[in-house]
């Protein structure tokens, strides 16, 4: 290419979390007239880095936006204005608290435990993992299932690709969960430990939930993430048209920067057990694997849909509301507080 390298400076339209930031970076480094790309979650913008000789801004907005409107992104020269939808709490409230009576329904049963965190079931771990499948954190792996779809169908092989992803996924997070389950045993972790490790799930999962609702933006940017260079690799990889592709895109997913699951890698952490660590990571991934599959085999997409609003703020509330469940429960369990649930 011809002309000297210059940097433009362009806003991010549907950007939600920091696996937005991975995702619309290594889309537009994959363009060839770029060299760089970096986003910012804060300033919902990317200064791209490349040659776009005689095209003025908006040209160069539209042409790279074609990479990332399948991912639910688009580039503009004006900063993207997103007034909280107040509205669509009307529905997602009511949907949160019948969620929640079910909720404490299954805690009765004894299905589901999220009242305590030192005492997680399987079952919760699948909740967890169903919310996680239906909140913005889709985004990375959701988008890692449609690009590696979507190199596999050029080839005319779409199905036995998806089904490799979903089976090396389930198996290593359980292998990597039991990994991690035995790194804890090799600590004492105590009741203080155990309240420490409560407290950050908790934590955590309240920072994941108000950045569901889409109200209050500095919350982003207090979302954990995994090392930058991890995600990369992994989306990368998604894009390589060979028969370990999916096995390896399903078992790097276990590293990529979800909330959800390093909030049960936290917790897996302090089950100082291989089994029991392996299954509560499993059942998580097991819970994510309804969604996925879709995505898999439909090319559905939440963050297109109409109702995504409603459906991202219900998700929202109903994870706030287990973050509030952990943290008082934790604080009981301390000693600091009486207790307040009796279920």
């Amino acid at each position: 290419m011809n002309g000297a390298e210059q940097k433009y400076t362009l806003f991010i339209h549907g950007m939600h979390c920091k696996s937005c930031v991975f995702m619309t970076e290594s889309e537009l480094k994959d363009h060839p007239r770029v060299s760089d790309a970096k986003s910012s979650l804060e300033t919902r913008s990317v200064e791209i880095y490349g040659r776009f000789e005689g095209m003025s801004l908006d040209e160069i907005a539209n042409e790279l936006s074609t990479s990332l409107h399948k991912h639910g992104y688009s580039l503009s020269t004006e900063q993207e204005k997103k007034a909280a939808d107040w509205s669509e709490f009307m529905i997602a409230i009511p949907v949160a608290l019948g969620f929640a009576v079910l909720f404490v329904a299954l805690q009765k049963l004894g299905i589901v435990n999220l009242v305590n965190t030192s005492q997680v079931t399987y079952g919760t771990s699948f909740v967890i993992g169903m919310i996680a499948s239906l909140s913005t954190c889709l985004a990375v792996v959701g988008g890692l299932v449609l690009s590696m779809s979507a190199t596999f169908a050029k080839e005319g092989d779409r199905t036995r690709p998806q089904l490799y992803f979903h089976v090396a996924r389930l198996i290593s997070f359980f292998v990597l969960g039991g990994v991690i389950g035995l790194v804890g045993s090799a600590f004492q972790i105590g009741g203080t430990g155990t309240f420490v490790l409560g407290m950050i799930i908790g934590l955590v999962m309240l920072v994941l939930g108000l950045n569901l609702l889409e109200v209050f933006h500095f919350t982003k940017r207090l979302q954990p993430a995994m090392p930058k260079f991890l995600a990369d690799k992994a989306l990368r990889i998604s894009r390589l048209n060979h028969a370990l592709t999916p096995t390896l895109v399903g078992a790097a997913t276990f590293f990529l920067p979800c909330g959800f699951t390093q909030s049960m890698q936290i917790y897996t952490l302090s089950t100082g057990n291989f089994i029991t660590g392996g299954l509560t990571m499993l059942s998580f991934a097991i819970g994510t694997l309804p969604v996925l599959a879709l995505v898999s085999f439909s090319s559905f997409s939440i963050k297109d849909n109409a109702k995504k609003g409603i459906f991202f703020k219900s998700a929202g509330l109903i994870v706030i509301l287990f973050a509030i469940f952990n943290i008082i429960n934790s604080l009981v369990a301390a000693g600091w507080i009486k207790p307040i649930f009796n279920f």
